[in-house]
């Protein structure tokens, strides 16, 4: 699934849950806090997702190797010197520390200078301090991920604490192994779906296609690649699935006119056309209407709004997911079948 997103940890919890028999929400962050078998830092597109810390190397050491494709104004960029001297700095600050923003933003500056702080990155209606443009660099040079919060606040601190000599995977080698795990999860694709996962730009993903040993295909009439010889289809999708927000088959797959045919382009999208902004229902691998769930101390209220009237044996099997979506939150859920009113997720 190449990571599982968790901006919204629970949505996390439950797309790991869905993959793994018995899994629930308390081992996954047994994963994360105690055996440390998983890690929380920016993956594709810069966003938060959980790795598993035997992969971690070869992710940092990809998506280290990936251009930018957009850009702040010029004076707030940093410079390939600054970048490199806030590196090291966090490296440092955090290799025996769990800090929040401001306690490393604080920690920067006395290190650095004030310039590394000056609040000159625009973010959600405010300005965040010139260091915060590099976060997911430092992230991906292996000097920082997510600890455990602080009440409400993320922290940071260093994957070295709880993997020793650690260091990224030279950057050749790690896009190889990317693009190769890319394609089997989400295969057949192209250049510019490759370049959409990871907020890159089109012409670096297309000259790594013309580089790389893959096989093209034809799908619906158009061209796409497979890792080599990758030509067989598996067994048609079959059956009900609720998937949470930002689930990996969400939002990799594509083209993404398939998976969300009809009415569900309208309902099961952002108004930008982005993918997992809704938990989805899917009916024998489309989406065919959205769901949410509310948990309310040892209870989970899923409500599902199917986009066409399910059948007996969808409405059971749709039972049975919302039976395991509890067993993977450990609380009872009960299931209704009605209209959802709450927006997309930002």
């Amino acid at each position: 699934m190449c990571g599982a997103h968790a901006q919204v940890l629970s949505a996390a919890e439950v797309s790991i849950g869905l993959r793994l028999d018995g899994v629930t929400r308390v081992g996954v962050r047994e994963a994360l806090w105690s055996d440390h078998s998983l890690i929380k830092t920016f993956g594709p597109r810069g966003t938060i997702h959980l790795l598993p810390a035997s992969e971690l190397a070869l992710w940092c050491g990809a998506l280290g190797a990936v251009p930018a494709a957009g850009r702040l104004a010029p004076e707030a960029r940093l410079t390939a010197e600054q970048t490199d001297e806030l590196v090291a700095a966090i490296g440092v600050i955090l290799a025996d520390a769990e800090l929040t923003v401001d306690e490393l933003s604080e920690a920067l500056a006395d290190r650095v200078g004030t310039w590394a702080v000056d609040p000159v990155m625009p973010a959600f209606q405010t300005m965040w301090p010139r260091w915060r443009q590099m976060v997911g660099t430092a992230a991906h040079r292996g000097v920082l991920c997510f600890g455990p919060d602080k009440g409400r606040n993320a922290t940071y601190t260093n994957p070295g604490r709880w993997l020793p000599g650690f260091s990224p995977a030279p950057h050749t080698g790690a896009i190889d192994w990317l693009l190769g795990r890319y394609l089997h999860s989400y295969g057949p694709a192209t250049p510019q779906h490759f370049a959409r996962w990871l907020a890159t730009t089109p012409g670096w993903a297309r000259r790594l296609f013309e580089a790389s040993d893959l096989t093209e295909v034809r799908v619906e009439g158009t061209s796409a690649w497979t890792a080599y010889g990758d030509t067989e289809p598996g067994d048609a999708a079959q059956g009900v699935l609720l998937l949470p927000h930002f689930d990996a088959f969400t939002v990799g797959s594509q083209p993404r006119e398939l998976l969300f045919p009809g009415t569900a382009w309208q309902r099961a999208l952002s108004r930008t056309s982005q993918a997992g902004n809704f938990p989805v229902l899917l009916i024998d691998g489309v989406v065919a209407g959205v769901w949410q769930q509310r948990k309310t101390g040892s209870q989970v209220a899923i409500t599902v709004e199917p986009l066409r009237t399910l059948n007996s044996r969808q409405n059971r099997q749709l039972g049975r997911q919302a039976e395991r979506i509890g067993s993977i939150l450990q609380a009872r859920p009960t299931l209704t079948i009605g209209t959802i009113n709450t927006g997309a997720h930002a």
